[in-house]
């Protein structure tokens, strides 16, 4: 008996239509799941934009609150109401309610100490405190 061949012709034609359809829809794909991922990444922003936007109103409604606005001035910048009588203890920091006398909070040194402080830091060699301390 005569030996068959393992590959027919139509079974290499069937292989190269096969492979000429996944070819040709190969790009498409590709191009369809890069489409549906930016897709998400956009819907994803714009979950953010409108958190910023939501939390942005909100400011802009508690700033046009006359009670806030007076509450603001009393505690930052030290108004009083005519015919009141204010004291401020110099020396102290102001307590606006948040936290209890016993909590400090870090004190962080001004920015032009903290670059000073690195160029020096440059300047010799050595590492900044903060870079010290942070490593």
């Amino acid at each position: 008996m005569a030996k068959r061949p393992q590959l027919t012709g139509r079974a290499a034609v069937l292989a190269v239509v096969v492979c000429a359809i996944a070819m040709s829809l190969a790009y498409p794909i590709r191009e369809y799941v890069a489409q549906r991922r930016t897709i998400a990444q956009l819907q994803q922003e714009k979950a953010r934009e409108l958190a910023a936007i939501k939390d942005l109103d909100d400011r802009r409604k508690q700033l046009q609150d006359p009670g806030y606005i007076k509450r603001q001035a009393r505690e930052r910048l030290f108004y009083c109401d005519p015919g009141q009588k204010c004291y401020v203890v110099m020396g102290e920091q102001p307590s606006p309610g948040k936290g209890t006398a016993g909590e400090k909070k870090a004190v962080r040194p001004p920015w032009y100490q903290t670059l000073w402080e690195s160029v020096e830091a440059a300047d010799t060699g050595k590492g900044t405190k903060a870079a010290k301390a942070a490593g």
